[in-house]
């Protein structure tokens, strides 16, 4: 049960902040400013030094279990899961969901042996086929910006059923073409960070993560 209701919220929240950072320290701030921006799906990848510690430190400060309108309210996520085993911290650290850049059999099984949503990255129709077999209910279009939205509409033609989560090149000005076209949420990553990285000022995620959820509200309109 507490699978499917994450799911829900994943998919009722839209928009899942991909954050990259140069600390564990840094990457929560990060994140904690994307929150107040109204990104409830957050996605700390293994690639900021420390990132379990960043997963422990965020799950005890925001809860999937608590009412959606609190400020207390996220869903926090790890991604850049290469194996099993780094899904197995990451779920021990906190991790309600994982994300992987690619298709990898043994980390799908071990997310599904512990009831955590998983969300491999697939570029081709057999790699979402493959994921769906093993019983993924969202697949991550990785990197979306080697396609186009109406790409969803093709993969969706032979795979209806198919949950699609584009990621990588998603923007405020295609947003609303990704979620048009039937993706059932959008990542987003460096485009929600770039001015934090150049000027240091990181209130400026939150003022970016409330313009995507602006666009998000407005393309589910």
């Amino acid at each position: 049960m507490k699978k499917i209701t994450t799911l829900q919220q994943l998919s009722a929240s839209g928009v899942v902040a991909v954050l990259r950072a140069d600390s564990a320290e840094e990457v929560v701030e990060m994140a904690r400013q994307a929150i107040t921006g109204g990104i409830k799906a957050i996605e700390i990848t293994m690639t900021v030094p420390f990132a379990l510690r960043a997963i422990e430190q965020l799950a005890s400060e925001y809860s999937c279990e608590v009412d959606p309108s609190s400020e207390k309210f996220a869903i926090i996520g790890v991604g850049t899961v290469l194996d099993p085993e780094t899904a197995r911290m990451a779920i021990l650290a906190g991790a309600q969901y994982v994300v992987a850049p690619a298709f990898n059999a043994d980390t799908i099984k071990m997310c599904n042996r512990y009831g955590i949503p998983v969300m491999p990255g697939a570029v081709t129709i057999h790699e979402i086929q493959s994921a769906l077999e093993l019983g993924v209910d969202i697949v991550k279009l990785f990197p979306g910006n080697l396609f186009s939205p109406s790409i969803i509409g093709a993969i969706k033609g032979p795979l209806p059923q198919a949950n699609l989560m584009p990621t990588g090149g998603v923007s405020l000005d295609n947003l609303k073409d990704w979620i048009k076209a039937g993706a059932v949420a959008v990542g987003i990553g460096s485009d929600l960070t770039k001015e934090a990285s150049k000027t240091g000022d990181l209130s400026s995620i939150a003022r970016k993560a409330a313009e995507y959820m602006e666009a998000y509200r407005n393309a589910k309109a």
